[in-house]
């Protein structure tokens, strides 16, 4: 892009126009706030937060944010505390080059925080990522919180968007595109490579869009002017790995169908592979006569020591609600949070061991601890399957 071309677009972005799509109307004050943030940041440097396990949707999401705060002369860092395992996410991230970055948190110990003004949470709220502790002690403040999540604790930013019946944080994101917070050039290759990433995060977080909304739909159309096609087509064709297919072989192996609801737990996972899990979910969907399935297993985290049940539900009935049945299904924490669910459609869930919690070399000791949960796990689902 030449410079009176980006001066041009510079001058757009910050007057933003509504008559984009006409059918689309960002309300008046959230988009005069978001822009009078963005103004009074100019000349900063942000770090942007997304999950410690970060999917198509905060990967994309995050990358909208930079190139609008870039508008701004406003400098972002997008970085995760965990791994990316999931090989369309590894594949997203390598094909079109999302600049984000991994910082374990024995290296994000030893950064200098100083240089950012603030840091940026988009589809968490800090909840999700082990950077957050790092955050308070620093003492950066909040900038911008956008996310599709229910609200999860009162964090106080400058700018907040969170809108939980919205499907997906890449419909928000796109929205401020649609808006005018970047004029996109569809001969711009960060431009390209991101609304492809968006209309990937916005697909995944839809359930390929049998989910979406009616604002999704019409994120998706705006997207569809700009990203590229066959890219995104290379992402979902990337290959599974032998610990994925593995984690799908135990889920077929362990598997109790009672009226149509499939309920596989896979055992001992590292947290590498936990991605493997509602990949493994997706896999017991197909069967003949399945409309639901739910697989979950034990992940241990080696660095903190710790160990979570990590479970993933899918389903193509149209009557039941993930979030609804996992909140049910598990119920609360001591200090009232679910242990799952969090947005609508979203059969996400995940349980701390706690006390029980911790790596054991005795082998039979381990099984033992994985047929407690199991069975505590699988009577809880079957529950609500079948009350008789």
């Amino acid at each position: 892009m030449n410079n009176s071309t980006q001066s041009e677009s510079l001058t757009v972005s910050r007057e933003p126009s509504l008559s984009l799509c006409p059918e689309f109307v960002l309300p008046i004050q959230k988009k005069q706030a978001f822009q009078q943030v963005l103004e009074r940041h100019s000349g900063e440097h942000q770090l942007i937060i997304i999950q410690d396990f970060p999917d198509p949707d905060a990967l994309s999401s995050a990358w909208a944010y930079q190139l609008i705060a870039k508008q701004y002369n406003i400098d972002c860092d997008i970085v995760y505390a965990g791994t990316l395992s999931h090989q369309e996410n590894i594949a997203l991230v390598k094909l079109t080059g999302l600049p984000v970055h991994r910082w374990p948190l024995e290296m994000a110990k030893t950064k200098d925080l100083s240089i950012y003004s603030g840091c940026v949470l988009i589809d968490n709220q800090g909840t999700t990522s082990q950077l957050t502790p790092l955050i308070h002690s620093a003492k950066l403040p909040i900038t911008v919180l956008i996310d599709h999540h229910s609200l999860q604790k009162d964090l106080h930013p400058e700018f907040c968007d969170i809108r939980p019946q919205i499907k997906a944080t890449a419909t928000i994101l796109t929205q401020y595109l649609q808006s005018g917070f970047l004029e996109l050039d569809d001969s711009e290759i960060d431009h390209i490579n991101c609304t492809t990433a968006l209309m990937h995060g916005l697909r995944s977080d839809t359930n390929q869009l049998r989910q979406a909304t009616r604002e999704d739909f019409l994120a998706a159309a705006y997207l569809s002017n700009y990203y590229d096609a066959s890219l995104l087509d290379s992402v979902l064709r990337s290959s599974r790995s032998k610990r994925v297919m593995d984690v799908i072989e135990r889920g077929l192996s362990n598997r109790q169908v009672l009226d149509n609801v499939s309920i596989s737990g896979v055992g001992f996972l590292r947290a590498s592979d936990r991605d493997a899990i509602p990949q493994a979910a997706d896999f017991l969907l197909t069967e003949e006569n399945v409309h639901t399935a739910v697989v979950y297993g034990l992940v241990h985290d080696d660095f903190n020591e710790l160990e979570i049940i990590v479970g993933s539900l899918r389903t193509n009935k149209i009557t039941l609600d993930p979030d609804e049945f996992i909140k049910e299904a598990f119920g609360t924490d001591a200090t009232g949070k679910f242990f799952g669910g969090g947005r609508s459609q979203a059969g996400g869930f995940e349980i701390p061991l706690g006390f029980l919690s911790g790596f054991n070399e005795n082998k039979d000791y381990a099984e033992m601890k994985w047929k407690v949960f199991d069975a505590q796990v699988k009577q809880k689902l079957l529950r609500l399957v079948n009350p008789d």
